[in-house]
């Protein structure tokens, strides 16, 4: 089983932002394996079972919608 590592973050006019921070997946034995990207200064994360839309980008951490060019920017 794959997951994404969402970390949900507080609107100020009310509501969360959710921006993905890395990949879990199970192991044969039932532990999970958690990669993070990076790390929430909120120090909360959220995992979530891949759904059919990220299933359909190959799993692929795309939480802004951005070209794929513009997400291998590193800044």
């Amino acid at each position: 089983m794959q997951y994404k590592v969402l970390c949900p973050i507080e609107k100020k006019g009310g509501g969360t932002f959710w921006v993905r921070t890395g990949s879990a997946w199970e192991n044969r034995d039932g532990s999970i394996n958690v990669e993070l990207n990076v790390l929430p200064t909120n120090g909360r994360l959220h995992i979530r079972e891949l759904d059919e839309r990220d299933r359909a980008r190959g799993g692929a951490a795309t939480d802004d919608g951005a070209p794929a060019a513009k997400r291998d920017i590193p800044f």
